[in-house]
């Protein structure tokens, strides 16, 4: 296996839940040992059954018991995902094997108008392959999935539609996490040659400029829009402490998200938000000293919240871009604050634990109370990413 260089820092974690699992940071990292441990989780990776109605979701650790999803879930396209990620880091043909067989259960999804996460379930796994080699099923998928998701979007409002839930509570409802969506638009339109993909994604991007923001650049999770004016009402949280707070994944997916804009579409616009939004992040006074943020900036029980792996890791792979683009050595700085954070048994499972996941300490919904403190599939996800483009740089 190819290894990444590390440089490494040992800090304090603290999370307030009871089911709190702490480790001894006291002592200094051997990195063979956390080579050695990262080849082990992504052969457990490798060692998943397959099962095309089991897709790994997380895993609460006190229980062993991995939550297992359908296709349907949308986490479903991430597993596939890492599949093809560990055969672009490792060069072992095996993970590729194993990629093909996953790849196709999200498949359906691309037909699924009744959900707005087609890009997670299609593009993660489909797109991920595409990287790896030219395959026609795959480009017809991701471009059924692109018409699927415009079939989502308003003309009055400007945005593909969120959630159809709490419809009498919310008449239209567009959260923070729909610009990672985008993606999918974005690569139909160039792969078929067909602009409305990418005309659609450009209208969302704009109207998500305008009314998700507050005066400090951090975002709001949730806006609520009238369909007759086109209006943002409201501006609230599902996910986050509370409508005013700052929810650090909402955050990640912003930075990543408009960083990803520009890739297709060179607006500085875009450009400026991502860096605006990063400076909120890594500035926040609230942020963690390893730079693993709590699930939100606004907790009041910080330093004894709950972090969130999953929003370093979306943070750090939209960091290595977005410095790709600016060249500001900030962003590669911190990106890699952040991997050399995760690269230690304080975040990397222990062998011990037997299931198909990297990393531990995620937060999924604390409102919720659900997947707190837990490996989550879409931190590995991104840490994979964010390996590969450190390697790329």
């Amino acid at each position: 296996m190819n290894k990444v260089s590390f440089i490494f820092s040992i800090l304090g974690f603290a999370l307030l839940v009871t089911a709190c699992r702490s480790k001894d940071i006291s002592q200094p990292k051997n990195t063979t040992s956390i080579d050695n441990l990262l080849e082990t989780r992504y052969q457990m990776l490798l060692d998943y059954p397959v099962d095309s109605m089991a897709m790994p979701r997380s895993m609460t650790i006190k229980t062993n018991l991995i939550k297992k999803v359908p296709s349907r879930d949308w986490t479903s396209g991430f597993f596939a995902g890492n599949l093809w990620q560990l055969y672009r880091l490792t060069g072992n043909q095996k993970y590729k094997d194993q990629a093909e067989k996953w790849t196709p259960f999200s498949k359906k999804e691309s037909l699924n108008r009744g959900s707005h996460d087609v890009g997670f379930k299609v593009y993660c796994a489909f797109g991920e392959g595409l990287k790896v080699e030219k395959n026609a099923d795959y480009e017809k998928t991701i471009i059924k999935g692109a018409e699927t998701l415009c079939s989502r979007f308003n003309a009055k409002v400007g945005a593909i539609r969120s959630w159809d839930f709490n419809s009498e509570i919310w008449e239209y409802p567009v959260i923070i996490d729909n610009m990672m969506n985008l993606e999918l638009l974005f690569e139909a339109s160039k792969l078929s040659g067909n602009k409305k993909y990418h005309d659609i994604a450009v209208k969302h991007a704009n109207t998500t400029l305008k009314n998700q923001f507050r005066a400090d650049n951090s975002c709001y999770h949730v806006i609520v829009y009238d369909t007759i004016s086109g209006a943002a009402k409201k501006k609230t949280t599902l996910q986050g402490y509370n409508d005013d707070s700052a929810w650090a994944r909402g955050q990640a997916w912003a930075v990543y998200g408009f960083t990803m804009s520009y890739r297709y579409t060179k607006d500085k616009a875009y450009l400026d938000q991502a860096e605006a939004t990063a400076k909120f992040f890594m500035t926040n006074k609230n942020l963690s000293k390893d730079g693993i943020p709590y699930w939100d900036f606004n907790d009041p029980s910080i330093p004894h919240a709950a972090r969130d792996v999953s929003a370093a890791t979306v943070m750090a792979s939209g960091l290595y871009e977005l410095y790709g683009y600016t060249k500001n050595k900030t962003y590669l700085a911190f990106a890699d604050k952040i991997i050399n954070s995760l690269h230690s048994d304080q975040y990397i499972l222990g062998k011990e634990i037997n299931a198909p996941f990297i990393l531990d300490h995620s937060t999924g919904n604390w409102p919720k109370h659900d997947e707190i403190d837990e490996p989550i599939i879409y931190a590995d996800y991104y840490f994979l990413e964010a390996l590969l483009r450190k390697k790329d740089l």
